[in-house]
């Protein structure tokens, strides 16, 4: 009976190898299917230049992630790390330039900011006895408020010399992927080989059992903390180093992307799991899936979904694994033995994925070659009318002339544009269109379309220490310009107004704000007595502009950055919007024009939106076919008001 017994058993184990090895490395087993089907849907996908590109793509999201892995396997959450890496960079890069002081200092204060941040997260919630969603929560807002604070929310130029963080390393390594490995090899030394990893998953396992035991968990607490802010503030510097400038709106929503990370890579949210290799392989499938799904020309909106999926699937992955009993992926934990197993599961993974390569790279053999009518546009976001009926044009226009074009958007992230850019280039499109998120942010990515030999157009926006082709663009100083003059012609030249301003750091809402601050120069009974962002966004607008008119009830114009935000203030403003209160917007959107039309809104200080997408296809085609192409297209730009509304096109 006995026998029986161990023999069935030994064949069910037997039989069951493959599916136990599945589980117990599902994050490794989906990257690996990940790869082929994208290499078999693909290309230029399994191209030298595109898998660099993935990994510079992670390096970020890995750096941040291995930070939170020390968190969530001690049964914690950090919501923070995003907001903590904008601040560390824009201290380094203010300390550095504004403030005069030597770069090694500045690196040292933007270390210690994050490392702080991290400590007071602990002090709050191993003392102030804070849960740590509301502790990491409200660090998440106050290290956001402070790096717009010091960078008056304008993007501050980083110093040269760090800067190479983001260059390669013999033309062809990139230094974020060397970074992203030192700090993942840092993680796992922490996690497998030192008393505070290890008492990481005592508190994650039982925090309760871990007190008892000895282990003094508040001071433990502060430590582990620390690390995540320390981890956020080396992703803050190396990602300013990709975009050569410290953006105070950097990294939003990396936390959640860190988070997931963790979790795809086998770490569980109730604490005790989690190791560094299963970090690092979930930062790969991220970047993997986006890389992909970008060069598949999938919908941005598609990506969000795509991804959400994902992380459900890796949280269901992790209940199967517990419930039939998988290996818990814990550093340092497992059989004699374990250790040499993991690695033979690498070996196998290695080999199974140059195997995928090699065959991939056969059956695309010679597919990856580009034409010239293969064009990508990335445009800093489709959250705003303007930006989907610039897209609308250049599709139209696309559709006629027989151009191939892929849209993606940026989601007003400066490093998911470069990422994008990078993509193209990796591509080997014929010519690629950019509207910028940040000029100077967009610089790199587009010197390295220049060094590949792509044309680049921007369109709306300029980009800054690169060549473009072509720039098809509204003057959007010259536009503020405008909106002034017309609402000091409404106003009689007198009167109290207020401003609401876009994103900041964007480069469209400094250039309108400077335009209209230089108009109004020429009107000194114009007086403005607020000016507050509202973010591009007409929900925005109406709560700001909600806000304001109870400090200022008198007042007699508003100037929003774009109809949105205008549209917004208008309904705020209820009868007294077209009556009282002239309201001034800019772009010239459709609904912008319809509250024009109405009375409600004054004017709108219009581009033609459609038109700037139709003449940058047609620029970025002829670019990519070696035609002459004018280095500037300036497409008018015009106050509409009542009077002229019915004969503007857009």
């Amino acid at each position: 009976m006995a026998t029986d017994t161990l023999k069935s058993t030994t064949g069910a184990s037997g039989a069951s190898a493959v599916r136990r090895l599945l589980l117990d490395n599902g994050a490794l087993t989906a990257l690996i299917a990940l790869v082929i089907a994208m290499s078999a849907l693909s290309g230029d996908f399994l191209t030298t230049d595109n898998l660099l590109n993935i990994g510079v793509q992670a390096a970020v999201t890995a750096i941040l992630a291995f930070g939170v892995t020390f968190v969530i396997v001690s049964a914690g959450i950090d919501l923070s790390v995003g907001s903590v890496a904008a601040l560390s960079a824009t201290v380094l890069a203010w300390m550095a330039t504004s403030q005069g002081v030597p770069v090694w200092i500045a690196v040292i204060l933007a270390v210690a900011t994050g490392i702080a941040c991290g400590l007071v997260n602990g002090v709050l919630i191993s003392y102030g006895k804070l849960p740590p969603f509301i502790a990491t929560l409200a660090m998440l807002s106050v290290g956001r408020g402070l790096s717009l604070v010091i960078s008056q929310g304008s993007p501050i130029a980083f110093p040269e010399s760090v800067s190479h963080l983001g260059d390669t390393l013999g033309g062809w390594l990139p230094v974020p992927v060397l970074v992203m490995v030192v700090m993942g090899l840092i993680t796992a030394l922490i996690l497998g080989r030192t008393y505070i990893g290890r008492s990481m998953y005592a508190i994650g396992g039982n925090e309760e059992a871990a007190r008892l035991s000895g282990l003094r968990v508040k001071k433990q607490k502060l430590a582990i903390y620390a690390l995540s802010g320390l981890f956020a503030a080396a992703a803050g510097i190396v990602l300013a180093s990709r975009l050569s400038s410290a953006q105070p709106q950097a990294a939003q929503g990396y936390e959640l992307d860190a988070i997931a990370a963790v979790v795809i890579g086998g770490a569980s949210l109730a604490g005790g799991t989690g190791k560094a290799s299963g970090t690092l392989i979930g930062a790969l499938i991220l970047a993997v899936l986006r890389n992909g799904l970008n060069l598949l020309s999938v919908s941005a909106f598609w990506q969000q979904v795509v991804i959400g999926v994902v992380i459900a699937l890796a949280v269901l992955l992790d209940t199967l694994r517990r419930k039939v009993g998988a290996t818990p992926v814990a550093a340092g934990a497992g059989a004699p033995g374990g250790r040499g197993k993991q690695a033979a599961t690498y070996i196998i993974a290695a080999v199974v994925a140059a195997a995928v390569v090699g065959a991939m790279s056969f059956l695309h053999n010679g597919s990856s070659s580009s034409a010239t009518k293969k064009v990508g546009l990335s445009l800093s976001t489709l959250n705003n009318p303007f930006f989907v009926q610039i897209k609308s044009g250049a599709q139209q226009e696309a559709k006629k002339l027989g151009v191939d074009l892929t849209v993606t958007d940026a989601q007003n992230d400066a490093s998911q544009q470069a990422n994008q850019l990078q993509n193209f280039t990796s591509s080997g499109l014929g010519s690629i269109i950019v509207n910028p998120v940040d000029s100077d942010a967009a610089g790199p990515a587009v010197r390295s379309a220049n060094k590949a030999g792509i044309p680049v157009v921007g369109v709306d926006r300029g980009v800054n220490k690169a060549d473009t082709a072509a720039l098809v663009a509204s003057d959007n100083i010259a536009g503020g310009k405008l909106g002034a003059k017309a609402m000091a012609e409404k106003l009689g030249g007198k009167g109290k107004i207020v401003i609401l301003q876009g994103l900041a750091g964007t480069s469209a809402s400094r250039e309108r704000g400077a335009g209209f601050a230089e108009g109004l120069k020429a009107y000194p009974g114009i007086e403005v007595v607020a000016r507050q962002p509202a973010d591009f966004d007409r929900t925005k607008g109406l709560d700001v502009m909600t806000n304001l008119l109870q400090a200022h009830p008198d007042i007699q114009g508003v100037f929003a950055e774009n109809d949105e935000m205008a549209l917004g203030a208008v309904k705020a403003l209820g009868s007294k919007a077209g009556t009282s209160v002239s309201v001034i917007g800019f772009d010239g959107e459709p609904d912008g024009l319809k509250a024009v039309k109405d009375g409600t809104m004054y004017a709108s200080v219009a581009q033609q939106p459609k038109e700037l997408g139709r003449i940058a296809v047609e620029n970025a085609l002829n670019a990519a076919e070696g035609k002459t192409v004018e280095k500037t297209v300036m497409v008018p730009v015009k106050v509409v008001t009542k009077e002229n509304v019915a004969g503007f096109g857009g």
